[in-house]
């Protein structure tokens, strides 16, 4: 590859250079809007960063820029833990411990091999195979020496993989073919107490993680503070759309354009090994629905839709469109895996690593 091909992008001003990623952003994220794959104003902009990187790019999202999405990020998490939900975590726990412990051994094993078969670096594999929390993980990864492109990588095309599936797995249950999903409002009316509080969670939180010295301190700092306030004060957040696809963006250019071209290649090398670990994964997870569906009774779409490995938000649509799905009990279950790998990724990490080693 001759360096003119490989930096075409090198030469131009750096306000042209974000006109162009800002333009590559818009078509790949109307795109896969218009295809319903999910996290659309995150994948769009990753890959239109991933684009302009692999093209030479010299721009780079300033870092107060990428902390302040990350806290944007931990609120919105923090907003969706209802109290509702623990409760029917905590009224059937053994069920849930026992589907969420079996979820997370299978794919740390899988991230075990991947990492052992040297197929990825480091503790990445172990990152880009944990199921859910897509991107908590990827903000966190890197604060504990994984690569992030890479992680990215592996849980966004394991999001796709598993909320296709879910949706053609649906079909054999459901007519979703009338179902109509609510229209996006891009600028909702500003509650400005709801909406202050965001921010000021989000500011404080962050910084107390940052003094805390917490890994990926903007993103933990701003999910603590905002979980803590939420259930026990019932704090309400406003996250309009505006502000979260700015938030998506954000966070989608800060890791594309850290790609390059001999990034780009590993990854594609590792692809194949990469494609399996999550139909692996993807069959474990429906194995454990079969189970819950023969012995305890649950129907089979709803034990489908509770063990799927990630797709949180697909999996939700999917879950309300059909009439005799249980949706606090899908939702319970994903919520309960969710917080379970975000509280013991890092501790799961360092210890399948440390086997690797030896």
């Amino acid at each position: 590859m001759r360096r003119s091909e490989a930096e075409a992008l090198a030469g131009l001003a750096p306000a042209l250079q974000w006109a162009l990623i800002l333009t590559v952003s818009l078509l790949f994220a109307g795109i896969l809007e218009l295809a319903d794959l999910p996290a659309a104003l995150l994948i769009g902009p990753m890959l239109a960063g991933i684009v302009a990187g692999a093209n030479g790019a010299t721009v780079r999202l300033p870092r107060p820029a990428f902390f302040a999405a990350q806290a944007i990020i931990g609120c919105l998490i923090a907003a969706s833990i209802e109290l509702d939900i623990l409760a029917l975590f905590v009224d059937d726990w053994p069920l849930f411990l026992g589907v969420v412990v079996a979820t997370v051994a299978a794919s740390s094993f899988l991230g075990w091999l991947i990492s052992g078969w040297k197929i990825l670096p480091g503790t990445t594999a172990v990152w880009g195979s944990a199921p859910g929390a897509a991107t908590a993980m990827v903000l966190m990864a890197e604060s504990f020496g994984a690569d992030a492109r890479l992680v990215a990588f592996m849980q966004y095309l394991r999001v796709i993989c598993v909320s296709v599936a879910a949706a053609l797995v649906a079909r054999l249950w459901v007519d979703t073919s009338d179902v109509s999903v609510a229209e996006t409002v891009w600028f909702p009316a500003i509650e400005w107490l709801p909406f202050a509080t965001t921010l000021a969670v989000a500011a404080v939180g962050g910084i107390g993680g940052y003094l805390l010295r917490l890994p990926s301190p903007w993103f933990l700092g701003s999910l603590i503070a905002g979980v803590a306030l939420h259930l026990s004060a019932e704090v309400q957040f406003q996250l309009p759309e505006w502000l979260l696809a700015v938030s998506y963006a954000l966070i989608g250019w800060a890791i594309g354009l850290n790609f390059s071209r001999p990034i780009l290649r590993h990854a594609a090398r590792a692809l194949p090994q990469i494609m399996l670990s999550i139909l692996v994964l993807m069959a474990f997870c429906g194995g454990l629905a079969w189970l819950i569906s023969r012995y305890l009774g649950v129907d089979p779409l709803t034990a489908y839709l509770a063990t799927s490995p990630g797709g949180m938000d697909s999996v939700a649509i999917i879950a309300a469109a059909a009439d005799n799905v249980n949706i606090s009990f899908v939702m319970a279950m994903q919520t309960a895996r969710f917080l379970f790998v975000l509280m013991f990724g890092p501790s799961l990490a360092r210890l399948v690593t440390k086997l690797v080693k030896e």
